[in-house]
């Protein structure tokens, strides 16, 4: 029985001594980093959750983009409920992406040049 656990975990060894010296031959021949072939980076996500509200204790508004078109969902009742689908998602409007001047107040209390009052009455608009 010794004998068969000992030939069962060479064989597991070997296996993975193969399976990294085809990681790094793999890697050496498109010369890139081994690593690079395990953890690749994510294509592009296809799939978000735009925007969520919740409308009771139990139910929730759900605003899902996929690929450019969004879908308003309510989840959470006794059955999930597509309320809107194919709204196009909107692009950014030109009011949003020209922010108006800030506003100039003026200030509420001045100083007075007397060090007993520090509080003066505030300027005449």
């Amino acid at each position: 029985m010794e004998n068969y656990i000992l030939w069962t975990l060479m064989l597991a060894v070997l296996a993975v001594l193969v399976a990294a010296a085809a990681v790094f031959a793999r890697a050496y021949l498109t010369g890139t980093a081994p690593s690079a072939l395990l953890f690749r980076p994510k294509g592009d996500r296809r799939l978000e959750v735009v925007d969520h509200a919740n409308v009771d204790g139990r139910r929730k508004l759900i605003l899902v983009r996929r690929d450019d078109v969004e879908h308003l969902i309510m989840t959470g009742g006794p059955v999930d409920v597509v309320i809107e689908t194919g709204i196009r998602a909107a692009a950014e409007s030109p009011v949003a992406a020209t922010p108006s001047p800030p506003l100039r107040r003026a200030p509420a209390f001045v100083r007075s040049a007397d060090l007993g009052n520090s509080l003066a009455t505030p300027p005449e608009i």
